[in-house]
């Protein structure tokens, strides 16, 4: 089994994901970045989501397990 496209690298004490790492190109990325790259459709097996008033990365349901947030 393949590495997911993007991996979670850190949780907020809540377990909200933090941070994270795009496996394809190297890149480090916040929240509010990865949001954004998946918003101008950098990202297209992802989506956001709002949870609780903040803009969520999440990945669309699907079969795959290769881009999971994991």
């Amino acid at each position: 089994m393949s590495k997911p496209r993007v991996s979670v690298t850190s949780e907020s004490p809540s377990g909200r994901n933090q941070t994270f790492h795009d496996n394809r190109t190297g890149r480090n990325m916040n929240r509010q970045q990865f949001v954004r790259s998946i918003e101008i459709g950098n990202y297209e097996h992802y989506h956001v989501r709002e949870i609780n008033g903040i803009k969520t990365p999440v990945s669309n349901p699907d079969k795959s397990t290769n881009n999971n947030l994991g």
